[in-house]
């Protein structure tokens, strides 16, 4: 295992890698509820056959969000070539989704395969489900209120819960490892304001026919319905693109459901990569 360091686009991005030194790349790419700790339950099972690659994306975990210009997409390329790797299966959550998905439309040649999960698209839909304004609410008023407690709870109802299940029904340990990493980048978000976001022009959400690396769209059942919708567009949008709902999960069902996911994600890579 290798950590470090590495300056990418003015800024110092923390990364690991694992698994088999010589293989085939596969990079995981985190939610912006999380950080490299979400794919705690992935590196083992996919390092058995793949050189693995996780990080944290700018302005989470321990790498730093800089004033200026900012594209997580660009980041992604050019951690891959701080770290020598031509190509790369790429496999994004929510905003990494997004992220990973806007990568392979700037530089298909270096995407081997894309996986989403629960991914957001750039200029898709935003659109609210039964349950999920009553939720949206309480996280403007815990933002507004400044109280970060009460805006930590709200955001893992919504993300992680669900307007559709009960706590309980979500692993003690999976609640409380997001309740972390989530907790911490509230506590970041005064410095968001000094960065300036570069979206992708025109976005994804125009352009899904440009994609035609094989792809794989996982969602989780109970996901936020936006979440559910970009994946219908992405299954829909991408030619030749599989789609797998993981039934009763919500937005990580890699921590959820580990043992499921690798496995429906390696089977899909296992022909490819």
């Amino acid at each position: 295992m290798t950590q470090g360091f590495v300056n990418v686009n003015g800024a110092r991005l923390w990364y690991e890698e694992s698994g088999v030194a010589d293989g085939h790349a596969v990079t995981f790419v985190h939610a912006g509820i999380c950080d490299h700790r979400q794919w705690d339950t992935q590196m083992a099972a996919f390092g058995a056959k793949y050189r693995v690659i996780r990080f944290d994306m700018r302005g989470f975990g321990q790498s730093d969000l800089p004033a200026g210009p900012a594209s997580l997409s660009d980041d992604l390329g050019g951690l891959l070539a701080a770290l020598h790797v031509e190509r790369s299966v790429v496999i994004g959550c929510s905003m990494g989704g997004s992220a990973a998905i806007d990568f392979t439309l700037k530089q298909p040649d270096r995407v081997a395969a894309l996986v989403t999960v629960g991914a957001g698209m750039s200029g898709g839909p935003q659109e609210l489900g039964p349950g999920e304004e009553e939720i949206i609410a309480e996280i403007e008023a815990a933002e507004q209120a400044g109280d970060v407690e009460r805006l930590n709870d709200a955001e893992l109802r919504l993300w992680v819960v669900g307007p559709n299940r009960t706590p309980e029904q979500v692993a003690p340990g999976v609640r409380a490892l997001m309740a972390e990493m989530n907790g911490a980048n509230i506590q970041r978000a005064a410095e968001w304001e000094q960065a300036q976001p570069q979206p992708l022009d025109p976005p994804a959400a125009e352009r899904l026919s440009e994609i035609h690396v094989p792809t794989l769209v996982i969602v989780g059942s109970d996901d936020t319905f936006n979440v559910r919708k970009t994946a219908d567009l992405l299954a829909a949008g991408i030619a030749g693109a599989r789609k797998v709902v993981m039934a009763g999960l919500t937005h990580v069902p890699n921590m959820e459901r580990p043992d499921e996911f690798n496995q429906i994600t390696l089977d899909f890579l296992a022909p490819i990569w």
